[in-house]
C-alpha cells in the first residue's frame, strides 16, 4: 500500500531517490554508452546521505562496477558516462581529467576486488600509502613514518608491515593495505567493489567489520557493490538491486531481504545456499543477462521470470513506490507480491539430506601426509612451512567429503598431492588399493589407471579451458584419450546435454560462454573420463550466486546418477552443508574436526571450527 507522504521520493510515474539536506552524492539519469549506439548503464539514480551506506547487488553484466566506475570518472576507454552526477552540489559530468584527480582520494575513493591492481608487486607496502598522503606529509620524513604506521594501524596492521611486499602478505592482509591507501587522503566517499569477494569466510568478516568501524568512526558515506547477498545485508542500510543495466529495487536492507518487491531480487534471495539448512533443490534462475539495449522496450527481467504476463513485454516499466521507502520496477508488484514473498517462505523449510551411503567402502585413503615447503630468497635466510602436518581421512565409494579451511590451511596441497602434482614428503595415499603417493613410481598403465579414475573441476573455469579450442574438441580430446568410445562426436553432444547446455553449443569456444557455462563444459570434461573420484577445488566461488546455484545442483544430479565420489574443497560452508556427507576442518596444515555435515556445522566443538561458522554472514551463531 503507497504512504501518503514521504518525502525522501517523489511520486508520478518514475519515483527516484530524492537528494536530501546531507545528501553528499546524488546521481541522476546516469547512462553509460559504448559510442554512440550501445547502453550498458541506462537511467541510474542513486542518492547517498552523509555517514550512509548504499548497496548495489545483482548478476556479472547488471551495470554495478560501471556505475561505480562512472562515480570515480574511471571509466575504460571508449565508454562515456550521461545524465548528472552531483558530489556537494558539484557537477561531476563533464570535468577535465585534471579536475577528476583532485576529487579522486580526497574527496571520492575506489577500493576494488582485487588488491594487487592497487598495490605495485615491486614497491614496498609503505612506499604505496606514501603515494596517496599530502605532499607536506611526504617531504617529511619523520612525520611521513608516523603517518604510514597510523594508517597501518587504522586498519589493524603493525608498522612493520610497511616494509614488506604485497606478496608476503595473506590475502587479507593484503586488502586491509589497500584500504588504507584508499583511506590516505581521508575521503568522504568510500565505493567498494566488490571488496571481501576473493576472502575466506573469517578474513571477509574481519574486513567488513574493519570497514564497518572505519565508517562509523570518520562519518563516511560508501557505495558498495556486491553480489553477494548476505554480505550486502551485513553491512548496508539500504540496497538498490540493479539489472541490465537499470535499477530494479530500491529498498532498506530488512525490507529486501524479508519482503522482496521483484521477482528478480526473490531469484536471488533463493538462489542463496543455506548455511543453516539442508535444501532439496538448489534454485536458481534460468538464462543469463540480457544486453541492456535488447530489454529497452520492456520489462528487462520479462525472459527469465516466472510471473510474466503479457502487459511486462508491453512498455519499459518505471521505478515507482511500493511501500514506504520501497521502489519496484515490476509492473505486477502490487497482483503477485504475496507470492514472492510466500516464495521465500516456502524455501526457507529444511529438506532431508540424503542419506550418508552406507557402504564405506573407501575409494581413496590418505594416511599421515606430510608437506613442507621451503623458500630460498635472493638474500637473508630461507624459510619452512610446513603445509600438511600428518593429516589421515578416506572418501568411501559415492560418498562427498567436505574440506574446508582458509588460506593457506593446506586444502590446495592435499588435492595436488592426490592429483600427482605435488609429492608429499612422507604418508601414503592410496585409491582402489593401489598406492599413487609418488606417481613416478608407476608404470605407464598405472598412470593411466590413476588419471583416469581422478579428475579434477578447478575455481577458475576459463583458466582450465583452451581459449583457442571449441567445445566439440575440448571435449572430443578427452573422449578419445580414454579409447573406448565408438563415437566421440555422439558422446559430445551428450555430454552437453548432461551438463544442461544445447547442442548448438559444440562449436562455441570459452569467451563465447558466460562464466556458469564455462564451468558447465568444465565439468562436462571431467566426467567425460568417467572417474571414480572427483575434486572440486572452489569450483563455484568465481560464480554468480544463480550460476553457482546451477553448478552446485548439476554436480548433485551427477554423483546421483554417476556415482561419482567427490572431495570437495571450499571456505563456503553453505555449499558444505549443501554438498557434503561429510566435513573435515582443516586449520595450519591439521584436521582439527571431522564429522558428518550437520553435526559439525550445528554443533562445533573446536574453537577454529566454531569461528568460521559464526564468520558466515546472517549466520545465527554471530547472533
Amino acid at each position: 500500500m503507497t504512504a501518503p507522504n514521504v518525502p525522501a521520493f517523489r511520486y508520478g510515474p518514475e519515483a527516484r531517490p530524492a537528494a536530501s539536506d546531507d545528501a553528499l552524492l546524488e546521481v541522476k539519469g546516469l547512462s553509460v554508452r559504448r559510442g554512440h549506439s550501445t547502453t550498458l548503464v541506462r537511467a541510474v539514480d542513486l542518492a547517498l546521505p552523509a555517514g550512509s551506506t548504499l548497496g548495489i547487488v545483482g548478476e556479472s553484466g547488471s551495470g554495478k562496477s560501471l556505475t561505480a566506475r562512472s562515480i570515480v570518472g574511471l571509466l575504460p576507454p571508449g565508454l562515456r558516462a550521461t545524465g548528472s552526477i552531483r558530489y556537494q552540489g558539484e557537477e561531476l559530468i563533464g570535468k577535465s581529467e585534471r579536475a577528476w584527480r583532485k576529487l579522486r582520494g580526497g574527496e571520492i575513493s575506489l577500493l576494488m576486488q582485487d588488491p594487487f591492481t592497487m598495490l605495485n608487486p615491486l614497491q614496498w607496502v609503505g612506499t604505496t600509502i606514501a603515494e596517496s598522503l599530502p605532499k607536506q606529509v611526504r617531504d617529511d620524513r619523520a612525520k611521513l613514518r608516523r603517518e604510514i604506521a597510523a594508517r597501518l594501524d587504522e586498519v589493524r596492521l603493525v608498522p612493520a608491515v610497511a616494509d614488506r611486499y604485497p606478496f608476503e602478505l595473506s590475502g587479507g592482509m593484503r586488502q586491509r593495505v589497500a584500504l588504507a591507501a584508499a583511506l590516505a587522503r581521508d575521503p568522504k566517499v568510500l565505493i567498494a567493489d566488490e571488496p571481501t569477494t576473493a576472502l575466506d569466510v573469517t578474513t571477509q568478516d574481519e574486513v567488513l567489520a574493519l570497514l564497518r568501524e572505519i565508517q562509523r568512526s570518520r562519518n563516511m558515506s560508501m557505495l558498495f557493490i556486491t553480489h553477494d547477498l548476505p554480505v550486502a545485508f551485513s553491512i548496508c542500510s539500504r540496497i538498490q538491486v540493479m539489472y541490465a543495466g537499470s535499477v530494479v529495487e530500491l529498498a532498506s536492507a530488512d525490507r529486501l531481504r524479508d519482503e522482496p518487491a521483484h521477482p528478480y531480487s526473490v531469484g536471488l534471495l533463493l538462489a542463496e545456499p543455506d548455511m543453516e539448512r539442508y535444501l532439496d533443490r538448489l534454485v536458481s534462475i534460468p538464462g543469463r543477462v540480457p544486453a541492456a539495449d535488447s530489454v529497452a522496450g520492456q520489462c528487462s527481467f520479462a525472459e527469465r521470470c516466472a510471473w510474466v504476463r503479457p502487459e511486462c513485454t508491453a512498455g519499459r516499466p518505471a521505478l515507482v513506490q511500493h511501500s514506504e521507502g520501497h521502489l519496484s520496477a515490476c509492473v505486477r508488484v502490487e497482483e503477485i507480491g504475496k507470492e514472492l514473498v510466500s516464495a521465500l517462505q516456502v524455501r526457507q523449510r529444511p529438506g532431508s539430506p540424503p542419506p550418508t551411503p552406507s557402504s564405506r567402502s573407501p575409494i581413496l585413503v590418505v594416511d599421515q601426509l606430510r608437506k613442507t615447503f621451503h623458500t630460498t630468497p635472493l638474500i637473508g635466510r630461507g624459510q619452512q612451512h610446513v603445509a600438511l602436518d600428518g593429516v589421515s581421512f578416506s572418501i568411501g565409494e559415492r560418498e562427498s567429503l567436505g574440506l574446508v579451511g582458509e588460506t593457506g590451511s593446506g586444502k590446495t596441497t592435499i588435492a595436488r598431492s592426490i592429483l600427482g602434482l605435488t609429492t608429499p614428503d612422507s604418508g601414503e595415499i592410496t585409491l582402489g588399493g593401489m598406492a599413487i603417493t609418488d606417481r613416478r613410481k608407476l608404470d605407464r598403465r598405472e598412470r593411466r589407471e590413476v588419471y583416469r579414475s581422478v579428475q579434477v573441476v578447478f575455481q577458475d573455469p576459463y583458466a582450465s579451458l583452451n581459449p583457442a579450442r571449441s567445445v566439440e574438441t575440448t571435449l572430443r580430446e578427452v573422449i578419445g584419450r580414454r579409447g573406448d568410445s565408438d563415437d566421440s562426436s555422439r558422446e559430445a553432444r551428450e555430454l552437453l546435454v548432461r551438463v544442461g547446455l544445447p547442442e548448438s553449443y559444440l562449436g562455441r569456444r570459452p569467451d563465447a560462454l558466460s562464466g556458469g557455462e564455462r564451468q558447465r563444459i568444465a565439468i562436462a570434461r571431467a566426467i567425460a573420463m568417467k572417474p571414480r573420484l572427483l575434486i572440486c577445488d572452489e569450483p563455484v566461488a568465481a560464480l554468480d550466486v544463480s550460476a553457482q546455484a546451477q553448478v552446485l545442483e548439476l554436480l548433485r544430479d551427477i554423483r546421483r546418477d554417476e556415482g561419482i565420489a567427490m572431495l570437495f574443497i571450499t571456505h563456503d560452508l553453505s555449499v558444505v552443508r549443501q554438498m557434503t556427507d561429510r566435513v573435515m576442518v582443516l586449520c595450519g596444515g591439521e584436521i582439527v574436526e571431522s564429522g558428518d555435515t550437520p553435526a559439525v556445522l550445528d554443533h562445533p566443538s573446536h574453537r577454529y571450527t566454531q569461528r568460521l561458522v559464526a564468520a558466515v554472514p546472517g549466520s545465527t551463531a554471530k547472533q
